[in-house]
């Protein structure tokens, strides 16, 4: 196994390389959404959480990430000493009509198909995505975690009704009519994931990129009036036999499968890495279950992080960890000092148990 560190857009700096390369990581995840783009936030270097509007604006609808630019991002990354790993999710500028199954749709599939060419051109293997049409959204902030460090989690359902305009919990259009996006059924969302896999894996598998989708954050059945894919384990399962092709894995988050009301995380964690199905691993520390749960430091939460690199090691587990995300820290980098402690924690623990 290989340790690793996600970053934001912003965040893409060699100075970060660097302090990613000094706190043991070998990859890099990176984020090329700008989550923060005229949104509500606590700090641009946390996690964001936004409102009822949700993060922001969606980026250039005209204007598809180029082969040039993610292969500068790669060697930006490569002269630090690092390798980048996998690029994680798509703008919903670029393809919210595959989600909403809108009338843009075709072009939006096009864009996807031509952004995984892309990323294989650039050398960059796994392409993390989460198919959902409200996105990460009803999640709060507070001083959730040991020592009152600032950390996210949630207080209840979230189910206000998201307006036009917006998917993926971002604003794709600042100008849309008044009123909200109809409700979807999770049959007709289940029916547009099958689509896109169909139409999408085999292009994904000639350019040499898996696909990795990322379990629903939060894991309730709806989140503002919409249906959610894998918010139990058994659905990620479902994913999985919907399209065989080696291209079709898992962005496997621990930290939403331990949030989730039903399974076993650890039953979880050895049913998909014996499938061989993990793209890559977000490795995360939560307390509690959904509607109301907190995300802890590493060493701290619910799960047993050693039980799950054990796991992973029996079932020939190779591939990258990264701390998505974990509580910050009182001093003056905090974002910095939180993963600091979380890659710190997960060099030992994987040495410890012969992961490295």
């Amino acid at each position: 196994m290989k340790l690793g560190l996600g970053l934001y857009r912003h965040m893409l700096t060699r100075e970060n390389f660097l302090f990613a390369r000094q706190a043991g990581a070998t990859h890099i995840v990176a984020h090329l959404v700008d989550y923060f783009r005229g949104g509500a936030h606590a700090s641009r270097d946390d996690q964001p959480t936004g409102t009822d509007f949700g993060w922001g604006l969606a980026g250039d609808p005209h204007q598809l990430w180029t082969t040039a630019e993610l292969l500068a991002l790669r060697r930006e990354v490569e002269a630090a000493g690092l390798k980048l790993e996998a690029i994680e999710n798509f703008d919903p500028a670029h393809w919210h009509d595959v989600l909403l199954d809108g009338p843009r749709r075709p072009q939006h599939i096009e864009n996807v198909k031509t952004l995984v060419r892309r990323l294989g051109e650039a050398g960059i293997p796994i392409m993390g995505y989460n198919f959902s049409v409200a996105g990460v959204a009803g999640r709060t902030r507070g001083n959730y975690a040991r020592g009152e460090a600032p950390s996210v989690g949630m207080e209840g359902p979230y189910d206000a009704p998201m307006p036009n305009g917006m998917a993926w919990n971002m604003v794709v259009d600042p100008n849309a009519p008044a009123g909200n996006v109809p409700s979807a059924t999770p049959e007709q969302l289940w029916d547009r994931l099958q689509r896109f896999l169909d139409e999408v894996l085999p292009v994904a598998e000639a350019a040499g990129v898996r696909l990795a989708a990322h379990p629903d954050d939060p894991p309730l059945p709806t989140i503002r009036q919409q249906p959610r894919l894998v918010y139990q384990p058994r659905y990620y399962q479902k994913l999985i036999d919907l399209n065989p092709s080696p291209a079709n894995q898992l962005e496997f988050c621990i930290g939403s499968l331990a949030e989730m009301t039903e399974g076993d995380v650890y039953e979880a964690v050895d049913q998909y890495s014996r499938q061989h199905r993990l793209g890559y691993v977000h490795f995360r520390n939560v307390r509690g279950k959904v509607p109301t749960y907190k995300e802890t430091f590493i060493d701290d939460g619910d799960v047993d992080m050693l039980r799950v690199l054990h796991i992973l090691k029996r079932n020939g587990f190779e591939g990258v960890l990264i701390p998505d995300h974990t509580p910050q820290m009182s001093c003056g980098a905090p974002w910095h000092a939180g993963m600091a402690y979380a890659m710190g924690y997960m060099k030992a623990a994987m040495k410890f148990t012969g992961a490295d």
